[in-house]
């Protein structure tokens, strides 16, 4: 068990990375007519607006809280707020979101499984992401009693300080484990699943999302016109 431990804590999070990244910039690469969304917003809109609305609200809220809060190390934080008052803020945010974003995927899981045209039209791979989507929220949930099992913060800065030494590449991350209970080993043993399966599914779309930001800083395109005896506007920013 000891050896599976170590496999899981310690070598599958680097194999987790490195498949999400490369094949991610393969797909980009070989297939760019798949990265799309594939929504089925065509086939029925109506239970999909609310489903994916929470959905979203609730996993970026829950992606962007994660990150900061395993990746920031305790000493650049610990004169502003304590590990117990951290971990409670983060009880209540993530608990709230959470919900919000359960509610979402369970809309999007009974749309995708009993609506019979959607349905037909899904992919197995489309079902199966719903499914571990599920299970990662339901799980992230359970988490939050075994955590007021500790005020002081304790097992939240274990969990900080593993993720910390990942990703960093210092060892000793997986003896940090140790005293974890199964859900939390299984909710981070999922979410690294999910980021390994990421570039083989719907899920690549996220890069566009954020790739749109770079329309914030593009240049300015000077669009020239094809009627003969016109002279080419320049932007409002650049008139006398």
């Amino acid at each position: 068990m000891t050896g599976l431990n170590h496999f899981i804590f310690g070598i599958y999070p680097y194999i987790a990375l490195t498949v999400f990244l490369l094949g991610s910039l393969i797909r980009f690469d070989r297939d760019q007519y798949t990265w799309k969304s594939d929504s089925s917003q065509l086939l029925r809109a109506g239970q999909l607006r609310w489903g994916s609305n929470l959905f979203h609200i609730g996993v970026l809220f829950l992606f962007g809280g994660h990150s900061l809060g395993m990746l920031t190390p305790h000493f650049m934080y610990e004169h502003f707020i304590s590990a117990g008052d951290k971990q409670l803020v983060a009880m209540i945010s993530g608990g709230i979101f959470g919900v919000v974003g359960f509610i979402g995927v369970s809309l999007l899981l009974h749309r995708r499984m009993f609506d019979a045209r959607i349905r037909i039209n899904s992919k197995p791979s489309d079902i199966v992401l719903l499914w571990l989507l599920w299970a990662q929220f339901a799980l992230g949930l359970a988490t939050i009693p075994l955590s007021s099992q500790h005020p002081d913060g304790g097992m939240m800065l274990k969990l900080a300080e593993w993720a910390q030494r990942i990703v960093t590449f210092r060892g000793g991350a997986v003896e940090l484990l140790d005293e974890a209970s199964w859900v939390f080993k299984t909710h981070m043993f999922l979410g690294m699943s999910i980021f390994f399966i990421f570039p083989f599914t719907r899920l690549v779309h996220v890069w566009s999302g954020f790739g749109s930001l770079a329309y914030v800083a593009r240049p300015y395109q000077l669009v020239r016109s094809r009627r003969i005896g016109m002279t080419p506007r320049l932007p409002m920013s650049r008139r006398g």
